[in-house]
């Protein structure tokens, strides 16, 4: 956790500009967000950049971002979980990648863990998460673990004492992608707004397959 990234007056001004985004909405918020200019900027502002690089080497840049709103409207739960899928550029039959999908005509597929090592998520809080309003509940450690099974994950988390994920406002939380995560219903009918941004080291994943901006 990286604490006061952004000041309280930039949050401010950034659910500002993302209110006025032309993003496609759900209930849960907004995918595939880099297609927003200031997303896309904010993505490669040098303080995100620099936690970014720290992790992922000189190389690292944003390719997706996706805005989660969780609200008294849209109070959702995410069960135990890996982040396993990445957007593509094209469909190529390669070992370890699978099954595809496409989303609102993006590409994309299931990635070995060789793939997932060289991505980073950051998450900027633009409310405070509480205990009260669904914080992300993390296992330490377990993206060390490569790609579980549905099975492995739910076992793990049981076993595992999870670590809540309170954060204030501006604050960013870097995470990898096969970290084992969840989140609960917000029980205090507050907002808990997050942009979510994943940055890799390399576009390139190997097999012909390309990251793609989304």
């Amino acid at each position: 956790m990286v604490r006061g990234v952004l000041g309280a007056h930039e949050v401010h001004l950034a659910l500002a500009e993302l209110d006025r985004a032309d993003l496609p909405r759900s209930k849960a918020g907004a995918r595939h967000a880099m297609a927003s200019p200031f997303v896309a900027a904010l993505a490669r502002d040098e303080r995100l950049m620099r936690i970014a690089r720290d992790v992922l080497g000189a190389n690292a840049a944003p390719f997706r971002a996706t805005l989660f709103d969780k609200s008294p409207e849209a109070n959702w739960l995410v069960a135990w979980h890996q982040d396993t899928a990445l957007p593509l550029r094209a469909q190529l039959e390669a070992p370890g990648w699978g099954p595809w999908s496409t989303k609102s005509g993006v590409v994309y597929a299931h990635a070995p863990a060789h793939a997932l090592e060289g991505v980073l998520a950051l998450r900027l809080h633009l409310d405070d998460s509480t205990l009260q309003n669904g914080p992300l509940r993390v296992v330490p450690g377990s993206h060390r673990r490569g790609v579980l099974t549905d099975e492995d994950v739910q076992t793990l988390a049981h076993e595992a004492g999870p670590v809540y994920c309170v954060a204030a406002k501006g604050d960013v939380l870097a995470m990898r992608p096969l970290l084992v995560h969840a989140s609960s219903k917000a029980s205090d009918g507050t907002a808990r707004r997050i942009l979510h941004v994943e940055y890799a080291g390399s576009f390139t994943m190997g097999d012909g397959l390309e990251l793609a901006v989304a």
